[in-house]
């Protein structure tokens, strides 16, 4: 294949394109913001569900605290009610008297026991409160923090897409005007050799593959028409000539 040594040396200008514009692409997947979104997330989830079962809990315990006052309400009017047929004379009978004072007595230390109960459960509701304001607030730090982590990716997004775009816009001009076969070919060899299909011939050495051509691939090289699209013999890419190769 021949190709003018101007197109030749414009299709490094082409591979310098496609270079940068992998390692926006590299730069892109590889953002530090990327893990650190992914671990606040991890950690946001595992807060969250812990605040949905501080709050859980302090519901049934309002509900359980609600009953247990409930009961106590009750079993104090049933001994209110109780001191008030004592006091009132209504009852006459020894055995009666004597079974209404014993209810009143059983009521007073049933009446303690729920009394007991409610405190222990107000216990346990401020302690799921305050471990549910804890969370609460450790939820909305780690929010802000997120947000903080987004905020920076998307902006380095907007950054990248910006430089890729005017990457894309120089290669779109610039493959414009070297011929079709020439361009065929390294595209093809992009996909061979790992994004890289055309290298300098830089002081003897192909830096493609780094490895610097042997006196007969020189002299080859050498005797070689300008125009004649040159392939290094080791890594097979299109080796470009410039004044700095040596020969």
């Amino acid at each position: 294949m021949n190709a003018a040594p101007a197109d030749q040396i414009r299709l490094l200008d082409v591979q310098a394109l496609d270079v940068r514009s992998a390692q926006l692409a590299h730069r892109r997947s590889s953002l530090p913001e990327h893990a650190e979104i992914q671990t606040l997330e991890g950690d946001l989830a595992q807060l969250r569900d812990l605040l949905v079962a501080s709050t859980t809990e302090e519901s049934d315990t309002a509900r359980e605290q609600t009953k247990a006052e409930h009961d106590v309400d009750q079993v104090r009017q049933r001994a209110a009610r109780d001191q008030q047929r004592l006091d009132s004379g209504a009852v006459s009978s020894p055995k009666d008297l004597e079974n209404l004072q014993r209810e009143i007595v059983s009521l007073a230390k049933r009446q303690g026991d729920l009394e007991d109960v409610v405190l222990e459960v107000m216990e346990r509701r401020e302690s799921a409160q305050e471990r549910a304001a804890e969370l609460t607030g450790r939820v909305a730090s780690l929010e802000a923090k997120l947000a903080d982590a987004a905020t920076r990716r998307d902006a380095a997004f907007a950054e990248m897409e910006t430089e890729s775009a005017a990457v894309a816009k120089e290669r779109e001009l610039t493959v414009a005007t070297l011929p079709a076969d020439l361009l065929k070919l390294y595209d093809k060899l992009c996909q061979q050799q790992g994004g890289v299909g055309a290298a300098r011939l830089f002081q003897r050495r192909c830096e493609g593959c780094r490895l610097e051509l042997n006196i007969t691939e020189l002299n080859e090289v050498r005797a070689a028409a300008p125009d004649t699209v040159v392939r290094c013999e080791n890594c097979l890419r299109i080796l470009v000539r410039t004044p700095e190769s040596g020969l």
